[in-house]
């Protein structure tokens, strides 16, 4: 039986709608879309998706309201990992108070930071995913599980943001410090964000297909971008100067010694910072029960040592109510080897490991013969000893006992920080160099004879520095560990800096993020008139290709096809021929 004639134009006409399918799929590198597909909407075949008809919206209603919360969660999460990464100068005092909270050492602000770059990374693949698709021409469709993700980084990013700005107040100050060197190249990154963002503003900016919603498109973006060419002009960084005018690198006093290194407050500890070049010591100074001043941080015994072996029912008990010779059988050291208390430590020699494992609670006295003998400045916090202490009220003048009689250090090497009975100390031991805690009227610290100041890193101000300095006084900043924040104290004009990290600041050779205001002035303008060029070029580009290259398939039900797609027009015109 014969095949009628209607039954073969049917079957060629099918044949046609096949090899065309086929055609246009092995052309429109159909693997990567639907990679970008797949990831963002986990729609993986062709006839799940639908492209963006011109002068329609990208998304349905419900995905025009859900983008924003992707960019909000991409602008949070992009937030959140500059501020804690930014906050790493801190991160063993955030432990150390962890473990005051907790009762256990752990790295907890690693974690954080883990957790941080994760979600940032996360958000942002959903995002380049968006903007690719955009480019293409794709309708948006963000999964429901990409959906709850969303939601979550939202919620946890802006949480952790709430709770730092509440609990740790201080590292808001310490954000806008690194503004100071950190924002030339944070407006070159913005800069350059905004070019990649050109590609699909243009392009459904110049399909749209009335006026007002091609500036609803392209207002805020130009808005925005205006916005980063001008900030410049606001800026501020005491890194970028006149070459000459820079001052001498600030001295490095060891905090604790170099507890990066080394058990904190230990002879060793001590010994790694006159090792690496630093200028001074710094350490705490309390008393025991029997009136021996030694050196310890904390209220008790706990984390810097093994008492939990040698006294366990005791382990709560203030370090000050134990005598020297129960001190003495304790070990200052294995726990720095089993909790590794700073993040990017390193290995320590196995003859580094032998001495650690042999430290114990260093005196006061023998603290300051260290010093004599390497002529190093000291400067100490002294505490006052509990209610009930034998030498509550004595601990001032025991103190200057070790400092003027048992030890003989140098008076002009001690900075004497404490202020409650600064004039008897000045009577009784004229030649300290008398240091006060906190910032105040110049006629005041000159009335006291203040020769410096200490101040928390936070309160860096180039302007009060140069003041100060003035009047002779001059002004030291801890904890300084970040070569960034060293950078800027450098810069600001401090004299010298508290460190956990004399050994990796010492190599510093200049300040990082240093140029001069013409070098500055000039890669902004670079940038600015590189990225408004490469930004007009693809405007240009996607105007010149939706007027020369876009038509219209005869088929209702066929979406409208652009760009190199109608390369193939006339091979389909001629299929018909090829079937016959």
């Amino acid at each position: 039986m014969e095949a009628s004639p209607t039954s073969l134009k049917r079957l060629k006409f099918g044949k046609l709608k096949v090899v065309r399918r086929r055609l246009l799929q092995r052309y429109e590198h159909q693997p990567f879309i639907s990679c970008l597909a797949g990831f963002y909407s986990c729609r993986w075949r062709r006839y799940q998706r639908e492209r963006t008809e011109p002068g329609k919206c990208c998304c349905n209603m419900r995905e025009c309201m859900f983008f924003p919360l992707l960019v909000a969660a991409f602008c949070f999460s992009l937030v959140f990992l500059y501020t804690w990464g930014e906050g790493k100068n801190d991160y063993n005092g955030f432990d150390w108070y962890n473990y005051g909270n907790l009762g256990f050492w752990f790295l907890w602000s690693l974690v954080i930071l883990i957790v941080a770059a994760v979600l940032f990374a996360y958000t942002s693949l959903l995002l380049v995913l968006a903007m690719c698709l955009l480019a293409e021409g794709q309708q948006l469709y963000l999964h429901w599980s990409h959906k709850i993700g969303t939601f979550l980084v939202l919620g946890f990013t802006i949480s952790s943001l709430f709770a730092l700005s509440i609990l740790w107040r201080d590292h808001r100050k310490t954000v806008r410090l690194s503004f100071q060197v950190t924002a030339p190249y944070l407006h070159i990154g913005a800069i350059a964000i905004m070019v990649l963002l050109s590609w699909p503003v243009a392009l459904h900016a110049i399909r749209a297909d009335k006026k007002v919603i091609q500036v609803v498109i392209v207002g805020p973006y130009l808005a925005i971008l205006l916005f980063l060419f001008l900030i410049p002009l606001g800026m501020y960084s005491p890194c970028i100067r006149e070459k000459g005018t820079l001052g001498p690198k600030p001295a490095l006093i060891g905090h604790r010694g170099a507890p990066m290194l080394a058990p904190e407050n230990t002879e060793m500890s001590f010994l790694k910072t006159i090792e690496h070049g630093g200028d001074g010591l710094e350490t705490d100074v309390t008393i025991s029960y029997d009136g021996v001043p030694f050196l310890m941080h904390d209220d008790t015994l706990r984390r810097t040592t093994n008492i939990h072996e040698v006294y366990p029912n005791e382990t709560g008990k203030a370090a000050s109510l134990f005598s020297w010779d129960s001190l003495q059988k304790l070990n200052a050291g294995t726990w720095f080897l089993k909790n590794k208390p700073f993040l990017g430590m390193g290995s320590l020699s196995k003859a580094d490991q032998n001495q650690a494992m042999n430290q114990s609670i260093y005196t006061l006295s023998g603290f300051l013969r260290l010093a004599d003998s390497h002529n190093k400045l000291v400067i100490f916090d002294l505490y006052r000893p509990p209610e009930r202490h034998p030498y509550r009220n004595l601990w001032i003048r025991k103190i200057l006992d070790v400092i003027l009689k048992e030890s003989k250090i140098k008076r002009h090497l001690v900075l004497w920080l404490h202020n409650s009975v600064r004039s008897f100390v000045q009577s009784v031991a004229p030649g300290f160099q008398h240091t006060m805690g906190r910032k105040a009227p110049i006629e005041d610290l000159l009335k006291h004879n203040i020769v410096k100041l200490n101040l928390v890193y936070t309160e860096m101000s180039s302007e009060d520095i140069r003041k100060y300095a003035e009047a002779n006084i001059t002004t030291n900043f801890y904890v300084v560990n970040e070569p960034w924040l060293y950078s800027l104290a450098w810069c600001s004009g401090a004299h010298s800096v508290t460190t956990n990290a004399v050994h990796l600041l010492k190599d510093l050779s200049q300040p990082l993020f240093l140029m001069t205001p013409r070098q500055y002035n000039i890669m902004w303008i670079l940038t600015d008139l590189t990225s408004a060029f490469l930004i007009s070029l693809i405007f240009a580009l996607h105007w010149w290709r939706e007027k020369n290259f876009s038509c219209c398939v005869q088929d209702s039900n066929t979406m409208i096809e652009n760009g190199t797609y109608n390369k193939f027009k006339t091979e389909l015109n001629d299929m018909p021929a090829v079937l016959a």
